[in-house]
């Protein structure tokens, strides 16, 4: 095995943290739009609404668990690199664990933004059944 050097771990530290301020911007949004939602289901309390709030509570919970990911990842890679000058087997398997993390993060946004076209989707057919009665 090749000795794991220190530009290999670097070059996750700007993928990371371009991750994070997708993933904050993505819950400032779903928030937002959360405490919108609750506002109009305390005047309406609309069953559609309750769909809606539920799976913004549960995309906020995927957005998390990718920040945490994410942030371990990042915990990982920096572990990898003080590993480095002394146990280079050890700084590979943090290293190759910050990557599995990683890939863990970003399927967990994935997901998240499948059920944000789920979403979508009951707003649409809200809107197209009132408009159809």
């Amino acid at each position: 095995m090749d000795n794991l050097t220190y530009s290999i771990p670097g070059l996750l530290f700007p993928a990371i943290s371009l991750l994070m301020l997708a993933y904050t911007n993505r819950f400032f949004g779903l928030a937002k739009l959360s405490r919108q939602l609750l506002t109009e289901y305390e005047n309406s309390k609309s069953e559609i609404l309750v769909k809606q709030i539920h799976n913004l509570r549960f995309r906020i919970s995927l957005i998390l668990y990718s920040q945490s990911a994410g942030i371990l990842s990042l915990i990982l890679c920096t572990c990898s690199m003080g590993m480095i000058p002394f146990y280079n087997i050890v700084a590979w398997v943090l290293f190759a664990s910050s990557l599995f993390f990683m890939v863990v993060s970003l399927v967990l946004a994935l997901i998240e933004i499948h059920l944000s076209v789920i979403a979508l989707d009951i707003e649409r057919n809200s809107i197209l059944n009132s408009i159809s009665k």
